[in-house]
């Protein structure tokens, strides 16, 4: 009966790893899909932008303009490039910046040669390029007035880097990506990079799978667009494989496995039950020296004591079949839940991103003052419904711990700035009779820092947007940005401390005690995410956040720390302070 028992709790344990793993393989899926649908709406809007259509391909402000759109998506993307009638590079933007290669024809590439043909957008198979595997997305560039075939857009996408943000493509002993094209040629693999352009059952890779009938049964299953799973030993170990599709506008383009050892698996079972018998153990054990004192007036008590056992029995039965549905409850509800958030945060960024590409493609094209007025608002409309989508993304990923860190050395004075010049502008642009003064004061040496660049920015951007939203009921209002470097005189205490001081109503006193955390706000235009998303990625990088309204006068300022990893080294422009 024991091992009948834990055989079952040892299958349920199985069933509910495999549940939660079909689940983020169609969750990574869906954001691979996403996140390409992003970067074809942005190559649609390129394609219908004034410049393109009308063939100005090399001009400063057409080089301008592909690099404001590269920006957008130079997390995805690797290299963004037109060609033109001719099949010839005519302008190049990379991470390295703006490049030519007027003498470079590629005529001869497929996907040069299907989007020329068919004049749609091409998402091609795999294949070598330069030492490195991508993947390329192109849309054809057509005169809207003459029909006229003039060039076309795309972009290049290393399929290892690409792929390793949303898994692991490197290690076969934990769970690992294995992505497929349409052909059935391996785009990145956890296995072994070798098998990474090879066709999946040709002999090569077959003989690495040991020809396993099950793994090529599912294969073939995925590549006709089917999602599913499969238990199987490839004589390297037993694996469970669960598979989804990538669709991208609608339609199975790439493909996705997530393979597991199920020696993790038991692994984690195993502790489980260990911890269940355990605490079982100390309830016989706790049992029995309470029975040992009851034998004492066993006799004289014994009709009593067994009426009060058996009316206890059944209260514990009651308890634990109450507890068990309670549980089962809490499962499905927990289930749900996490459904429910990624699939209405994937789900709602799909309608926003043509929205913001046709907003961008009919803003060069209408005149009329009252029309562009009323585009503006839909274009600023969406970027919110944007903003919300990608908050949602993010405590998904916060929640489920899998929030990335893509860590370089950057100045954290030049990333202040940036972000700062850009909300003067923004704040310019929209004023009216109010207006909001931007002091910026920090040390006159250049702070570097190892860290994640973009979750940075992002983190003073929310805060000095917050910032923004409670100065502006002032007839004239000031934020004071002020950046330091701490040194404790240990290599590993140092660190730079970044303050955000407005004048605007403060932080309510009912709030202050929750402020970080989820849906903390009394504010009729916020979600109340904003902070708590802040705090996930300061600590995470081994920072703190923390705040206060200040003393002396209105208003409230924001505090943040980082950790200096390297020796800062004085900057050659001088001190940072500018009071503009």
């Amino acid at each position: 009966m024991q091992n009948r028992t834990e055989s079952e709790v040892r299958e349920s344990l199985f069933e509910e790893q495999k549940q939660r793993q079909l689940e983020s393989t169609k969750s990574i899926s869906q954001h691979v899909g996403s996140d390409l649908d992003l970067v074809t709406t942005r190559l649609y809007a390129l394609a219908n932008s004034k410049y393109l259509q009308s063939g100005d391909f090399t001009s400063d402000e057409a080089r301008s303009f592909l690099k404001q759109n590269y920006d957008r998506v130079d997390n995805v993307i690797n290299k963004l490039f037109v060609l033109d009638k001719n099949d010839i590079i005519s302008a190049s933007i990379s991470k390295r910046g703006s490049e030519s290669y007027p003498s470079v024809d590629l005529s001869l590439r497929d996907w040069v040669r299907e989007t020329k043909e068919s004049r749609l957008p091409v998402l091609s198979n795999g294949f070598e390029s330069l030492g490195v595997y991508s993947v390329y997305i192109t849309h054809p560039i057509v005169n809207r007035e003459t029909n006229e075939y003039i060039g076309l857009v795309g972009t290049s996408i290393p399929t290892v880097n690409f792929f390793e943000e949303y898994g692991n493509v490197h290690d076969i002993n934990s769970p690992f990506l294995a992505v497929f094209d349409k052909r059935g040629i391996l785009l990145a693999v956890g296995a072994s990079q070798d098998l990474i352009g090879k066709n999946f059952f040709e002999d090569y890779v077959q003989g690495f799978v040991n020809h396993n009938t099950i793994l090529n049964n599912l294969t073939h299953s995925l590549l006709a667009g089917n999602s599913g799973y499969a238990v199987y030993d490839y004589g390297k170990g037993e694996r469970l494989t669960t598979q989804y599709p990538v669709n991208v506008s609608g339609e199975p383009t790439y493909f996705v496995q997530v393979i597991t050892p199920t020696s993790t698996i038991y692994s984690n079972i195993d502790s489980i039950l260990a911890e269940e018998w355990l605490t079982m153990f100390t309830l016989l054990a706790g049992t029995t020296a309470a029975v040992a004192v009851l034998i004492l007036f066993l006799v004289r008590w014994n009709s009593i004591l067994g009426k009060e056992v058996k009316r206890r029995t059944e209260d514990l039965d009651r308890s634990n079949e109450q507890l068990k549905l309670a549980n089962e409850q809490l499962r499905s509800q927990d289930k749900l839940q996490r459904e429910f958030i990624n699939t209405a945060a994937h789900e709602l960024r799909t309608p926003i991103q043509p929205i913001l590409g046709l907003s961008g493609v009919l803003s060069s094209t209408i005149k009329d003052k009252k029309q562009r007025e009323l585009l503006d608002v839909i274009s600023r409309n969406a970027k919110r419904l944007q903003r919300l989508a990608e908050d949602i993304l993010d405590i998904a990923r916060i929640e489920s711990k899998s929030l990335k860190l893509d860590k370089t050395q950057f100045n954290l004075n030049e990333v202040i700035e940036d972000v700062i010049d850009e909300y003067r502008a923004t704040v310019r642009e929209n004023e009216e009779k109010r207006t909001v003064t931007f002091i910026l004061r920090g040390s006159k040496r250049d702070i570097f820092v190892q860290a994640d660049k973009h979750r940075i920015t992002q983190v003073i951007t929310n805060l000095l947007s917050n910032a923004v939203k409670f100065t502006m009921n002032d007839n004239s209002s000031s934020i004071t940005v002020s950046v330091e470097s701490k040194h404790n005189g240990d290599d590993d205490d140092n660190y730079a401390l970044v303050k955000i001081k407005d004048t605007g109503d403060g932080i309510d006193p009912t709030i202050m005690p929750r402020l970080f955390t989820k849906f903390s706000t009394k504010s009729s235009h916020g979600t109340g995410l904003g902070l708590f998303i802040c705090k996930s990625i300061i600590e995470a990088h081994g920072g703190k956040i923390w705040a206060r309204n200040n003393y002396e006068e209105k208003g409230a300022t924001f505090f943040f720390t980082l950790p200096v990893m390297i020796t800062e080294v004085q900057a050659s422009r001088g001190s940072l302070t500018s009071n503009r």
